[in-house]
C-alpha cells in the first residue's frame, strides 16, 4: 500500500462530510410541528375505517368522505361536523362468499367506498369493493339527508375487487373512466369507459404488464385547437418494463393516454382503444441505479392560459430498499402531448434466444398516424370517427402501443429530494407572493401522517414547515383541494383532516416571518404581527427568494428572567431553536460560553451542575441562522442568574438534589442500626438453641471419623431433629384411619434403604398431625 494513501483517506474524510451535510438530497423541513389538536380540524368515527375517497361539493359546502361501509357528508368550511352519514354494508351472504374464497372476514370481505363522482344531475356516482364483488350505485343529498337510491350496478371494470389495490377513475361529461383489475384474482387489468359505449385496453402484456394504477387527469386539447383536435384523458401508472433485457423484473413509470371520442375499431380493436399510447416517465435521482417509481400526481393549470400551459406534478419513491428519498418532478403537458405525436415508436423483434426484444421502430408510419385522434387532416380524407379508421392504423397500433422516447422533467431533474418519510401524495397551489411573482407551492403527505409545505425557488429547494396531521402516525392516503375555502383535505386510515394553505400565526417575529420564506405570509409592521397576504391591504414584509430579513424593523430588547440558584443546585435555562435550519450557542457576561463538566449544552437548553457563588450573571442564548442575503442572529431567550439567598426558599429552576443529612437521614440510620442489632441477636439465639451449628462445631465434626457404624439405630426424636420444622413427616407404621397418604413416606424410605452410606431403622410409628403431638 502506498504511505500517502491513508493520509489521503483522512484528509478526503472531512471533505465528503462537508459535502453530505451540504446535499441539496437532505433537504430538511425549516419548521417541524409536532401533534397537536389546534393543527388541524379532525373527523374520526368510532369503528369506521379507511377514509380514502373524497369527493368536493364546494356548491353544496360539502365534504362527502369515503370509508369502510359508510359515507359521510362534512361541513366543507369545519369537517369535524358531520351533516348526514349513510352505511352500505355487506350482507350476511355476501360476506360468507367472500370467506369461503379465501378471503379474511374483517379485512376484505367489507365493502370499502373506492369511487365517488359527481354527475352532470348533480347526483353522485358511488362504487365499492362489496365483499369482492365491486358494485355501483347512485347517491343524492337532499335536505340536510345523504340517501342511497339502491340502483345497482354491476362494479367489474370500474372498481377494484381487492381494497387494498391501487386503481384510478374520472369522470368525464357523465362518462366513467376507471384503471382496475377486471377478476377476483387481480390478474386481468383494464383501462376501461364504461360508457356511452364500453371501450377497454387489450388483454396483452405489450398494452400492460402488471401495472400499479396511480391516477387519471382530463385535458382540455380541443379548446382553441388549429388542427381541431380531441380532448384527451391521461392515466398515470407503473409496470414491469417489457423493452427491458434485465434478468429481474423492472418496474418503470408510465404516462397514457386516450382520446375522448374513441369508440373501437370497425373489425380490428372492435370495441378496444384504438387511441391508447403510453411512454416512460423519467425523474433522475443522482443516487439511483433503478428507475424510480410514480405514486401520485397532480394537474395544474392557470384557467386564464392554455392547456399547454398545465404543467403535472408527481412523486416517485425508489424501488430499491437500499434508498430512502423520495422526489417531486414536474411535466409539461405540452412536452407529453409532443411525444405522443411526433415521438418514434417501439416494436418487439423476435431473437435466436426465443424472447422479444424491443427497438425503436424506423419504418413507414401508417395514415393517419397510429394512435392519433380524428382531427382535422382525417376528416378530410373521410375518416370522421375511430370506426372509420384502416386496418393497417389499426394492427399497427394493436401491436406497438409504447413509445420509443421518454418524458423528461422541466430542467431534467427533480423540484425536491427528501430523504426520511415516505411520499404518499401531493397537491400544488399557485399563489402570488409580495414580489409580484407567481410560486408553486407543493403539499406533500407522507407514510407517517405528516405533511410536507415546500417550494421550488429558482431551482432551490425549500421546505417551509412540516406538520404532524395524525396520532397515531397513520399513512396519508388522499390529500384534496378547496379554492373556494382555501383549505386542504387529507383522509388517512384513522380519518380526516382540514389544513388551512397558510399558517402564519406561528413565527412569532418578523425575522422568523421573513425567514420561513412562505409566500402565503408576510410581516405587518402595523400590528406587529405575522400574517396572510390576502387578510390585510397594507405592504407587508416578505422576501420569499433571498429570506432577507434585514428588512425588518429593530426588535425590541428582550427582558431577562431572573432565576434563582443555590450552592450546589443544578439549573436548567430552557432555549428552544426557532428553526431547524439555525444553530444556537451560548453568551455568559457577553463571552461565549465555555461547555466543561459543570455547564452541559441540551438539545433545548443549558444545564448548571453543582453551582457556585461564580455562576452567577447573564446567560442568553443566541440563533443563528444563514440564507441567501445574509448570517442573522436573534436572541432567543435571555436569563439574569442571581444565587438565592439563604432562606428565601425561592428554587424556580433547581432540579431537586439527593439530600444527605438531616431529620429524614438520621431516622433511616436508626432504623437500620436496630435491624442489624435484631439480626445479631437472632443468630445468637439460633447457635444457643443448636438451630444452627457453629463454625468450629462444623470443622470439629468433619474432623473426627463417625463412631456410629452404618446399623447404628437412630431414633425417632434424632430424625425429626434433623427434618425441616415446617414440614409433616410421611413416616411407615399402622394405618389408624386417620390418613391414608402414605405413599410418599413408603417412597421415601425406600430411597433411603438403597443408600448404602447410611441406613435408618425406625419402629412402627404413627402419622403426625401437628407439632403439638411431639
Amino acid at each position: 500500500m502506498h504511505p500517502l494513501l491513508p493520509l489521503c483517506v483522512f484528509w478526503l474524510l472531512p471533505l465528503a462530510l462537508t459535502l453530505e451535510e451540504d446535499s441539496p438530497l437532505d433537504c430538511v423541513p425549516r419548521r417541524s410541528v409536532p401533534y397537536h389538536r389546534d393543527n388541524a380540524h379532525i373527523f374520526h368515527e368510532e369503528g369506521v375505517f379507511n377514509y380514502s375517497t373524497m369527493l368536493l361539493r364546494e356548491d353544496l359546502d360539502l365534504l362527502l368522505l369515503g370509508a369502510r361501509e359508510a359515507v359521510y357528508a362534512l361541513d366543507l368550511n369545519d369537517i369535524s361536523k358531520k351533516l348526514a352519514s349513510v352505511k352500505w354494508e355487506v350482507t350476511q351472504k355476501q360476506q360468507d362468499e367472500c370467506t369461503n374464497k379465501g378471503k379474511d372476514s374483517e379485512t376484505h370481505c367489507k365493502n370499502y367506498i373506492r369511487i365517488l363522482h359527481q354527475m352532470e344531475d348533480n347526483k353522485i356516482y358511488v362504487c365499492g369493493t362489496n365483499a369482492f364483488d365491486p358494485e355501483c350505485d347512485y347517491m343524492s343529498y337532499k335536505d340536510g339527508k345523504l340517501t342511497l337510491e339502491k340502483k345497482a350496478e354491476d362494479g367489474k371494470g370500474k372498481c377494484p375487487f381487492d381494497p387494498f389495490q391501487r386503481y384510478a377513475s374520472i369522470m368525464v361529461e357523465n362518462n366513467l373512466y376507471s384503471a382496475t383489475s377486471m377478476n377476483f384474482l387481480g390478474s386481468e387489468p383494464i383501462v376501461m369507459r364504461s360508457s356511452p359505449i364500453s371501450i377497454r385496453t387489450e388483454f396483452k402484456s405489450s398494452w400492460l404488464h402488471e401495472p400499479t394504477f396511480v391516477s387519471m387527469a382530463q385535458m382540455p386539447e380541443s379548446d382553441l385547437s388549429d388542427m381541431g383536435d380531441d380532448d384527451k384523458v391521461y392515466l398515470f401508472f407503473s409496470e414491469t418494463a417489457v423493452e427491458c433485457d434485465c434478468y429481474n423484473k423492472l418496474v418503470v413509470s408510465r404516462v397514457a393516454r386516450v382520446c375522448k371520442g374513441d369508440l373501437g375499431g370497425q373489425r380490428t380493436l372492435q370495441k378496444k382503444w384504438t387511441s391508447f399510447l403510453k411512454a416512460r416517465m423519467d425523474c433522475p435521482v443522482l443516487e439511483s441505479q433503478l428507475p424510480y417509481i410514480i405514486q401520485d400526481t397532480y394537474r395544474l393549470c392557470d384557467p386564464q392560459k392554455n392547456w399547454k400551459d398545465c404543467l403535472f406534478y408527481a412523486i416517485f419513491t425508489p424501488q430499491s430498499e437500499t434508498s430512502d428519498l423520495s422526489a417531486v418532478c414536474a411535466y409539461h403537458v405540452s412536452d407529453i402531448s409532443k411525444v405522443f405525436a411526433e415521438g418514434k415508436y417501439k416494436t418487439p423483434v423476435p431473437v435466436a434466444t426465443s424472447f422479444v426484444k424491443w427497438v425503436m421502430y424506423s419504418g413507414d408510419v401508417p395514415v393517419p398516424r397510429p394512435g392519433a385522434c380524428i382531427d382535422n387532416e382525417a376528416r378530410k380524407a373521410g375518416i370522421n370517427r375511430t370506426l372509420d379508421l384502416p386496418d393497417r392504423t389499426l394492427q399497427f397500433i394493436k401491436d406497438r402501443p409504447l413509445m420509443d422516447q421518454a418524458i423528461q422533467p422541466i430542467r431534467g431533474m427533480p423540484l425536491l429530494v427528501r430523504r426520511g418519510a415516505t411520499f404518499t401524495r401531493i397537491i400544488v397551489n399557485r399563489v402570488l407572493a409580495a414580489d409580484g411573482e407567481k410560486h408553486d407551492v407543493m403539499f406533500i403527505g407522507t407514510e407517517e401522517g405528516t405533511m410536507l409545505k415546500a417550494v421550488n425557488y429558482d431551482g432551490e429547494m425549500f421546505i417551509i414547515e412540516e406538520v404532524q396531521l395524525f396520532q397515531p402516525p397513520e399513512s396519508i392516503k388522499i390529500l384534496k383541494f378547496s379554492n373556494v375555502t382555501g383549505q386542504i383535505y387529507a383522509g388517512s386510515d384513522y380519518g380526516a383532516a382540514q389544513i388551512p394553505l397558510a399558517t402564519c400565526g406561528r413565527s412569532s417575529s418578523c425575522m422568523d416571518c421573513v425567514l420561513s420564506r412562505d409566500p402565503y405570509c408576510g410581516w405587518d409592521k402595523a400590528v406587529g404581527k405575522c400574517v396572510t397576504l390576502s387578510s390585510s391591504q397594507r405592504k407587508l414584509i416578505q422576501s420569499v427568494k433571498d429570506a432577507d430579513a434585514s428588512l425588518c424593523p429593530d426588535a425590541d430588547p428582550m427582558k431577562p428572567m431572573n432565576p434563582k440558584i443555590w450552592p450546589g443546585g443544578n439549573l436548567k435555562l430552557h432555549c428552544s431553536s426557532p428553526s431547524n435550519l439555525a444553530k444556537t450557542s451560548w453568551e455568559r457576561d457577553g463571552r461565549p460560553l465555555i461547555t466543561s463538566t459543570r455547564f452541559q449544552l441540551l438539545r433545548d437548553g443549558l444545564l448548571i451542575l453543582n453551582a457556585t457563588g461564580s455562576d452567577t450573571g447573564r446567560y442568553r442564548c443566541i440563533s443563528v441562522e444563514l440564507s441567501k442575503a445574509d448570517k442573522y442572529t436573534t436572541t432567543v431567550a435571555d436569563y439574569q442568574v442571581s444565587m438565592a439567598a439563604s432562606g428565601s426558599g425561592d428554587g424556580r429552576g433547581i432540579i431537586p438534589q439527593a439530600q444527605r443529612d438531616g431529620p429524614s437521614v438520621v431516622g433511616l440510620q436508626a432504623v437500620v442500626g436496630l435491624l442489624v442489632v435484631g439480626l445479631v441477636a437472632l443468630l445468637a439465639w439460633n447457635f444457643y438453641k443448636g438451630h444452627i451449628p457453629l463454625p468450629w462445631n462444623c470443622r470439629k465434626k468433619n474432623r473426627e471419623p463417625s463412631q456410629e457404624g452404618p446399623n447404628t439405630d437412630t431414633t425417632y426424636q434424632d430424625a425429626l431433629r434433623s427434618a425441616p420444622a415446617e414440614d409433616k413427616p410421611l413416616v411407615s407404621g399402622t394405618n389408624n384411619g386417620r390418613n391414608n397418604n402414605h405413599a410418599g413416606g413408603e417412597a421415601a424410605f425406600s430411597a433411603a434403604e438403597e443408600n448404602d452410606d447410611l441406613k435408618v431403622n425406625l419402629p412402627s410409628l404413627q402419622y403426625i398431625d401437628d407439632e403439638s403431638d411431639i
